[in-house]
């Protein structure tokens, strides 16, 4: 699954899951009070969302097929494949050069880690 979004679908998107389950008439007006769309628009943006295979409008009702926390996970997956050639060393190596980590952030790392093993 690679589902490319731009910055207007991206929008789009989370407005979907933000309120999902939601009837096509309120996302028409959620559209048009948040991004100043007609309906037309919010139709033809759902309709490219829906051929991605990312949401289904289901007699009127719209709700997503891949959740929001799937989609960044495989967003995620995805980056650090291509930019790190897939190293999580690598990719952990660039986030943490200029950026120092709290204790928290180390405890739960490090729990994270763990809990992959069991």
């Amino acid at each position: 699954m690679k589902i490319e979004l731009g910055e207007v679908q991206m929008k789009f998107a989370e407005l979907i899951w933000e309120n999902e389950p939601i009837g096509s008439g309120e996302l028409v007006r959620l559209c048009s009070q948040n991004f100043g769309w007609k309906k037309s628009t919010t139709y033809t943006v759902l309709k490219k969302l829906c051929e991605k295979s990312l949401f289904q409008n289901n007699e009127g009702i719209v709700s997503s097929l891949i959740s929001k926390d799937e989609f960044y996970s495989k967003k995620t997956e995805e980056f650090v494949e291509n930019t790190f050639g897939g190293s999580l060393p690598a990719f952990f190596a660039a986030f943490t050069s200029k950026q120092k980590l709290s204790k928290e952030d180390i405890k739960a790392i490090k729990k994270m880690i763990d809990d992959v093993g069991k």
